[in-house]
Order: C-alpha cells, then sequence, then structure tokens
C-alpha cells in the first residue's frame, strides 16, 4: 500500500484540540476500475464543524490514475484551513485512511471506502442496450433497459432502486440540460411547421417541381445528397431539414425510406466536422485549443491543417455521392431497395417507423390551389435565421465577452463558433412555423383552425421520436457521468508510435458507439489524445517531421466519433435522420452500419495507418476514393435490375 509523504504544517499553527476526527468523502460512492475520482478530506471537531489542521497527516492508499504515484496533501495551502480536494485519485488497497501521525489531540482517523465496479461493467449497459435493440427491434424498450442496468450497477445491483431511479431521476436529469430541451423544443416546433406545409399542400407542389428536374431515383438521390452538403452549418437542421423537404421526392421514386436515411445522416455530421464554418467549429476549436500543447500557429490552423487526415468524414461524403450517383447498393441496403421497387413498400413490413402516419398522410384540402410559396418561405426562413442568427449571436457573444473593438477585428468563423447554437434552431423552428401559418392564411390555403391543428399534428408526430433521443441522452449520461465509460475505455489503452492515429480512431468509435454522442467523445479523447501524441513524437514544435502524425491523430478522434455515432442506436443525430426520413430506427442503423463499416476500413488501411508512417494524406484520399468506387462498382448492384 502507498503511503503519502508527511507534510508538516507551518509551526505558527496553533494546536489543534478541538479535531475530533477526519471525513473523508467522495461525490460518488464507487470506483470504477482505475478511473480517478475526487476524494475530499476534512478536518472537524465533535459537532461536525470544520477546524484547521496544525500537525502532520499521512493517507494510506490514495494514488494518482495515470501515473500510479502516491498523492500528497498540500497542507501549506487548503487543507491549512481544515480541508483539501484530492483529485483524479484512485483507492488501492480496500480503503483509503487518513491519520495524524503526531499530536496532543490522541489518534485520530477517518476512512474511506468506495465500492469496487470492474471496469468492464461500464461498457455492458449501452452493449445491452444495442443487442436488445436488435433482437426485439424495440428501441424504447432496449433503451430503457439499458438504462436501468446502468443504474444497478451505481446502486449497488439492487433492481428496484434502480428501477426507480431510472424513471425519477435519470430520464429526467436529460431535460434539465438547456441544450437537450432546446433540440426537444426545435424538433417538436419544426415538426409542427412541416405538419402545417404537407397540410397546405405546399409540400406536394414543391415536390411536383422537383420531381420534373429529378425524373428518376437517381437524380432524386443526388437531390438528397446535395441538399444535405448546401445545409452544412450543423447537423441537427441538416437532418430535419433535408430528411422532411426530400422525403416526398423519395417516396415518388419508389427510394426506400432505409435508403433516404442513410442519405441524409451519412451526409449532416460528416459535412459539419469539415465544413470550414459550422456550430462545430467552435466546440472543436475549444477542444484542440485546451489541449495544453503547443501548435504551429493557433487552434484553427491546426483544424486546417487536420481537415486532410479527416479520412472517414470525407470519405462518407464521396460515398454517399458515389451511392447515389450510381443508383448501386450492396447489402441489406439492396434488400431494401429491391423490396421498395418490387412491391412499393417503402419500409419493411411490420416496421415501426419514427415518424407518426398523421404526419406524412396529411392531405390538402381539395378544391384548393397548391403553392409551393408555402413550402419554400417557411423552409427558407428557417435556413436564413440559422445562418443569420448563428452570425449576430456570435458577434453579441463576442462583444460581451471581449468588447466591440474584438467583434468588430473577429473572423466569421469565430463569429460562428462563439454562438448558442441551440438559441438560434430555437429561432429558426418557430420564426419558420410562424411563417408557415401566415403564409396558408394570407394564400387562404387554410383557415387559421385547420392550420393550428395541423402545426400540432406535426408535432405531436414527432413524439416517439423525442422519447427515443431523450432515452438515448439517458444512456448516454450514465455512460459518461456515472460510469466513466469513455475514461475507462482509454484507461485500457496504451498507445505508442506510429498506431497512434489508427488506435485514437477505434477507441473514438468505441466511445461514441458506446455513448451515442459525437460531442461526448472528441471533449473525453481530444483532452488525453493530444499529449499523449506530443510525448510520444518529443513534444518540439520545431519537429516538423512529426507534424502528420500528431494532426492525424488529432482528426482520428474527430472521424472516428463520427464513425461510432453512425453505428449507434443511441446517436442523436441517427434517431434524428430516421425520424426525419421516416424510416424504422433500427432498420436505418442495420442497413448503414455495412456502409460506415466499409468506410472506416478503408480509412484505416488507406489512411491512418499509412499516415502513422508518415504517408502523405494527398496520397491517402485519392487511393481510398479510388477504392470505394471500385467495391460499389463491383459488389453493388442496380436495384431495378
Amino acid at each position: 500500500m502507498w503511503m503519502l509523504v508527511v507534510a508538516a504544517l507551518g509551526a505558527a499553527c496553533p494546536v489543534p484540540g478541538a479535531l475530533d476526527h477526519f471525513e473523508v468523502t467522495a461525490e460518488q460512492p464507487y470506483q470504477v476500475g482505475d478511473v480517478g475520482i475526487d476524494v475530499t478530506v476534512r478536518a472537524v471537531d465533535a459537532n461536525g464543524n470544520q477546524v484547521p489542521l496544525c500537525d502532520a497527516a499521512t493517507v494510506a492508499g490514495l494514488a494518482r490514475r495515470e501515473a500510479g504515484e502516491t498523492v500528497a496533501i498540500d497542507t501549506t495551502g487548503p487543507f491549512a484551513a481544515g480541508e483539501v480536494v484530492l483529485k483524479d485519485v484512485f483507492v488501492t488497497g480496500d480503503s483509503a485512511r487518513v491519520a495524524l501521525e503526531r499530536g496532543p489531540a490522541g489518534p485520530v482517523a477517518g476512512t474511506y471506502r468506495p465500492r469496487r465496479l470492474p471496469g468492464v461493467l461500464s461498457i455492458l449497459p449501452p452493449l445491452f442496450a444495442i443487442g436488445l435493440a436488435i433482437w426485439l427491434r424495440r428501441a424504447l424498450v432496449a433503451l430503457v433497459a439499458g438504462v436501468w442496468l446502468g443504474a444497478l450497477f451505481v446502486h449497488d445491483f439492487s433492481p428496484m432502486t434502480a428501477l426507480l431511479k431510472t424513471f425519477d431521476t435519470y430520464l429526467p436529469s436529460t431535460l434539465t440540460d438547456s441544450g437537450h430541451a432546446a433540440i426537444v423544443l426545435f424538433t417538436m416546433a419544426l415538426g409542427g411547421m412541416v405538419g402545417v406545409i404537407g397540410k397546405s399542400g405546399g409540400t406536394k407542389a414543391l415536390v411536383d417541381i422537383m420531381a420534373r428536374r429529378a425524373k428518376s431515383r437517381r437524380s432524386a438521390q443526388l437531390v438528397a445528397w446535395l441538399s444535405g452538403m448546401v445545409v452544412f452549418f450543423d447537423d441537427y437542421a441538416n437532418c430535419l431539414l433535408v430528411g422532411n423537404t426530400v422525403r416526398p421526392l423519395a417516396d415518388e421514386r419508389s427510394i426506400s425510406r432505409e435508403k433516404l436515411s442513410f442519405l441524409v445522416d451519412s451526409t449532416a455530421a460528416p459535412v459539419a466536422t469539415v465544413a470550414l464554418v459550422s456550430t462545430w467549429i467552435g466546440y472543436q476549436l475549444g477542444l484542440i485549443g485546451g489541449a495544453g500543447v503547443p501548435l504551429e500557429g493557433n487552434a484553427y490552423d491546426a483544424f486546417l491543417s487536420m481537415l486532410p487526415y479527416s479520412f472517414y468524414a470525407l470519405f462518407a461524403l464521396g460515398f454517399v455521392g458515389l451511392i447515389a450517383w450510381s443508383g448501386r447498393d450492396f447489402g441489406p441496403m439492396l434488400k431494401a431497395e429491391k423490396r421498395a421497387i418490387a412491391t412499393g413498400d417503402l419500409f419493411r413490413p411490420g416496421s415501426q417507423p419514427l415518424l407518426d402516419k398523421e404526419l406524412t398522410e396529411l392531405q390538402p384540402p381539395e378544391g384548393k390551389k397548391l403553392l409551393w410559396q408555402n413550402a419554400v418561405l417557411p423552409i427558407g426562413v428557417v435556413v436564413g435565421t440559422v445562418i443569420i442568427g448563428l452570425y449576430f449571436n456570435g458577434r453579441a457573444a463576442v462583444e460581451a465577452s471581449e468588447g466591440a473593438a474584438a467583434a468588430d477585428a473577429a473572423s466569421v468563423r469565430d463569429i460562428i463558433g462563439s454562438a448558442d447554437s441551440y438559441a438560434v434552431l430555437l429561432w429558426a423552428s418557430f420564426l419558420g412555423g410562424l411563417v408557415a401559418i401566415g403564409s396558408v392564411l394570407a394564400t387562404r390555403t387554410l383557415d387559421i383552425s385547420e392550420a393550428m391543428d395541423a402545426w400540432v399534428g406535426g408535432a405531436k408526430a414527432m413524439v416517439m421520436a423525442v422519447l427515443i433521443l431523450v432515452l438515448a441522452w439517458a444512456i448516454g449520461d450514465m455512460c459518461k457521468d456515472h460510469l466513466h465509460t469513455g475514461d475507462w475505455v482509454l484507461s485500457q489503452v496504451r498507445p505508442s508510435g506510429a498506431w497512434l492515429p489508427l488506435i485514437t480512431f477505434l477507441v473514438s468509435a468505441v466511445i461514441a458507439l458506446a455513448t451515442g454522442s459525437s460531442f461526448s467523445t472528441m471533449a473525453i479523447v481530444i483532452p488525453l489524445a493530444a499529449p499523449m501524441v506530443w510525448a510520444v513524437t518529443g513534444g518540439d514544435v520545431a519537429a516538423t517531421a512529426d507534424w502528420g502524425v500528431r494532426y492525424a491523430t488529432l482528426a482520428a478522434v474527430l472521424s472516428g466519433a463520427v464513425f461510432g455515432d453512425h453505428c449507434s442506436p443511441i446517436s442523436d443525430t441517427t434517431i434524428m435522420s430516421s425520424m426525419a426520413s421516416g424510416s424504422d430506427h433500427l432498420d436505418h442503423v442495420r442497413t448503414q452500419t455495412p456502409y460506415a463499416i466499409l468506410i472506416a476500413a478503408v480509412s484505416m488501411v488507406v489512411g491512418y495507418i499509412p499516415a502513422g508512417f508518415g504517408l502523405s494524406p494527398w496520397l491517402s484520399l485519392p487511393l481510398g476514393f479510388a477504392i470505394l468506387t471500385a467495391t460499389v462498382l463491383l459488389l453493388g448492384k442496380k436495384a431495378e435490375e
């Protein structure tokens, strides 16, 4: 058992005659594997009041998580007042014991004994939820079971306590997050807008116009892909706008809902993570800049240098375009497309699309002229509000924090990176709904009662998707905040040298698969991967030969997070893609995953492995695109044939 170095307090400190005992506590009463926890030590009197500690103390059984070194209490700092927080430590024996080594107060001690949870338990809840969802094909049941299993581990394996905590603590807590609450409101408000557009016939009029130009299945798929590339500034807006707008056109051309959700999902996050200006940029730059490593320039310069190494994101965008252009598919996606063409069933019989039929079957009133303006105006307002709102909201944030002069000098990317994207999305969705209602009233397509009924019907159609989204957040929070899944996975990895980009990509993918969140994965991995790769490469800014490995490793975090997200049934963007496209969620994941695995395999073989050994990404990129093209042409078949 490791012992802490005994440190004496200053001689001027009074004798702690009132000291009765030590309180040793931690926010969580359990320890997951060797993941570090924060332990608080307080010196208190018999009444529980904090008192100064003026004699030397020892602690047995606490060590640093990373280095395995013993931890010394700083008796000249906070503990002089009777309290200290020991951060990122783990208990090496059965317990951690704090005691006075000497002093007239007699033997004074305190003990902290955490419950032990094997680290492997931290990955069981998401794996259990994913497996159960695939088996039962019922996402709601599987996600509730996953949250309950995590609660079971946290609450000392008490089944009833875990069940009660699932419903009174872990599910409600997801909506206390303002970002999550904003996404729920944004989703339902946008659903309401789509309901009004559909009921007015605006969607059908717009589809009729697009159909005259997109006369084939191929051109309809290209419209979906290009629309996703255009709405590059936010992945949530991308999923919901593109899916809801293109879905009627895809239905006209007998494109399966699984295929549409793939076109939407595999474009949204990849384009947002590599776009020069998007709601992701500020978050990514903050993580890169705050990683504590010396960069060649600023964080944005580092991001630009990382772009060629974002193999998965870039290959995914190209692959989606290739699939749309060639009209070829393979695996379960080909089966879904054949079904749609042969039988007209856009989704698998017996499936549960994440979109109520009330929304997709809204019929415009008879005898009314269908006006494309009733669709284009609200959608244009949503897109315009997001773009303009991100700029002005971000500018106001920069001005509030740094002053008007800094706001005037800030670049567009810095301004958008500082914006509150959740607030802007709320503005956009509700303004779009108001414009949709105003438009149908002005054109006398609907009266006020019909318009409001359509808005409520559209919002109601999103309830199932919102429930699954809340459950996905709950299991993600369970893994991140309570079971420390990402930290434990990282603690099991000891990457080194040329294999670091590949290992980082795989670890990021596993964490994103388990948590269902690209953002959480980036926040977990970047602060650890960046110092690690700098240490491996010597940490010398002048060592230009190692910059490729460094940038490849950082880019592997972003791409790995997106890959894991695409394969995860508990991913929010994956759920939103299923919802906006009207697809059964598990069918979407099942048909998309083989494509994602293919792209990831090419990214690793021709991208991250060669990058670790110094190969230029400008050689890897064309080679990877060539392999993907050959694979589609050789393995893929046209569903019509």
